[in-house]
């Protein structure tokens, strides 16, 4: 048996007439930036998040960044988020050239730790340092992994030092947050459709969603050159629209995606119910009132690379999201973050596994995944 981490030729095939069908029709009308088919998955990917607006842009870096421009996010700010995230969350903040703070995470939901936010902006706010030439202005939490961030906390910090909310929702794609979706609780809220994500298209894609009339105009302004009219141009923006053709796909995938969300909770069940008879094993945990999509079903293991290798030894590929913290990145030395400055995601990054998730892995596969995480561990 052979089991890929994520097999998207599989969710391929299950809907490949449908898929085959709009590709087809995106051709045959000859539009492909932006157009109608955008225009459609715009506003049913907003009435999905239960939001007004959602803009589609080139990528999820793209989104982050615009809705932090949009923000008025710029030189002279500082903008807190997790080291513990794929670069694209602290590189869109830099890119806006504010500066990018970390603060570390729950040892339990690898999410950011609303105390240490709140530790970290008192003192922050606190310092009247003349040298201190940034000051704290968003948040951006993540919801890795597809689980939820503690977001009342996180909001209720936000407000008591004034600070915008930019949820990073790259791998949240219909997750839920004491019943409502992300991307409902910040400023604006940011999404990737990058293939292997629950709602993927075949290619790059990202979206911002908001209630916020303001942000969603500049958006839509910014994405195309800073224009809402062809040759005027209000500002300068950049070049980053969503194509027809992806959008197309997204239309269609959207409308499985509650019910791929749903066969990758019972498979997280089944990981979970055999995987909590293993010791050494940490299950995903997750918040009270929440519900993950599992994006990534990712465990907690002292002996990672031996396992890993076992596992590899016997077909079944695994992943590590993400081994290495962002403060010790190299692109981000001169920010003079050192080793032991974020202890908790740290260990985290040295422990975490992620085992094969996907819909339309079968439970004989689960099985045979376990079975042989269990034979690691009795020999």
């Amino acid at each position: 048996m052979e089991i890929p981490l994520v097999d998207l030729k599989a969710q391929y095939n299950s809907i490949k007439d449908e898929i085959d069908k709009a590709i087809k029709g995106v051709l045959e009308s000859t539009s492909f930036i932006l157009g109608t088919e955008v225009e459609r998955f715009e506003e049913e990917f907003a009435d999905y998040c239960e939001v007004k607006y959602a803009v589609g842009v080139g990528n999820g870096t793209d989104a982050l960044y615009l809705a932090l421009r949009a923000l008025g996010i710029g030189q002279g700010d500082e903008v807190v988020t997790v080291p513990n995230s794929f670069i694209a969350t602290a590189e869109a903040i830099t890119l806006t050239r504010a500066k990018v703070a970390f603060v570390d995470i729950d040892p339990n939901t690898y999410n950011m730790d609303p105390e240490k936010l709140d530790d970290y902006l008192e003192k922050r706010f606190a310092r009247s340092d003349s040298r201190i030439t940034t000051k704290p202005k968003a948040v951006v939490p993540v919801h890795l992994y597809g689980q939820p961030a503690d977001m009342d906390s996180i909001l209720e910090i936000a407000r008591k030092y004034d600070l915008k909310v930019i949820e990073d929702a790259a791998q949240a794609h219909g997750a839920k947050y004491k019943g409502r979706r992300m991307g409902t609780f910040g400023d604006a809220a940011c999404f990737s459709f990058y293939p292997g994500k629950n709602l993927g298209a075949y290619g790059d894609g990202g979206m911002v969603v908001t209630n916020d009339d303001r942000i969603a105009e500049i958006v839509r302004k910014m994405r195309n050159h800073g224009r809402s009219k062809k040759y005027e141009h209000e500002f300068e923006g950049i070049n980053s629209r969503l194509d027809n053709l992806q959008a197309a796909v997204l239309r269609v995938k959207l409308k499985y995606l509650d019910q791929w969300n749903k066969k990758r909770e019972k498979n997280a069940e089944i990981y979970d119910n055999f995987l909590k008879k293993i010791g050494n094993v940490i299950n995903p945990k997750l918040l009270k009132g929440t519900k993950s999509v599992y994006h990534l079903y990712v465990i907690k293991i002292e002996e990672r690379e031996h396992l890993q290798e076992k596992l590899k030894n016997k077909n079944i590929a695994t992943g590590i999201h993400y081994p290495i913290p962002l403060h010790l990145q190299p692109a981000y030395n001169y920010l003079n973050y050192k080793k032991g400055d974020f202890p908790v995601s740290e260990k985290v990054c040295n422990e975490i596994l992620s085992l094969p998730m996907y819909p339309e892995l079968t439970k004989d596969q689960i099985d045979y995944i376990i079975n042989k995480i269990k034979a690691f561990y009795e020999n």
